[in-house]
């Protein structure tokens, strides 16, 4: 749609609601707020159950990760709880033991805890992850393991 016939439009239905009155936004299903649970579980991806919430005060992280094509990370196990959603592209996530977990976009993921795992994006265009660790201060979001080569 071209820029002139989108403010015609946009304009003439401002014009034409306030015309209508303030009740007739409450109609409009494009102004209502839509949710949408994407997951509940007690379990990571692998089946796992999640080990029991820490004790003390928690800190609340959000993280966003960009894998470019054909990137993946190093070898790697959260210390905390953590889940997410891919808003693009696709993401595997490989665990050590060769449990493998395919991410597509929109869906959402609860991560391995004290799991040693990977994540590739084996696609083509970039991977936009976002996740949310319930961690407390000072605490670690992710150990490292640089020790494991490639499988």
């Amino acid at each position: 749609m071209n820029m002139v016939l989108a403010a015609t439009v946009v304009c003439g239905t401002s014009v034409f609601t306030a015309c209508k009155g303030t009740h007739a936004l409450e109609n409009t299903p494009a102004t209502k707020v839509v949710s949408e649970e994407l997951i509940r579980t007690s379990q990571s991806w692998d089946g796992v159950e999640l080990p029991d919430y820490l004790q003390g005060r928690p800190e609340l992280v959000a993280v966003k990760y960009v894998f470019p094509a054909g990137q993946k990370l190093g070898w790697h196990h959260h210390p905390v709880m953590n889940y997410g959603v891919l808003v693009q592209g696709e993401l595997t996530i490989i665990g050590l033991d060769g449990k493998t977990k395919v991410v597509h976009e929109g869906e959402a993921v609860v991560e391995m805890v004290n799991t040693i795992h990977h994540g590739e994006n084996r696609g083509t265009k970039d991977c936009i992850l976002y996740m949310f660790y319930l961690a407390q201060k000072g605490q670690p979001l992710a150990v490292q393991h640089p020790e494991i080569t490639e499988q």
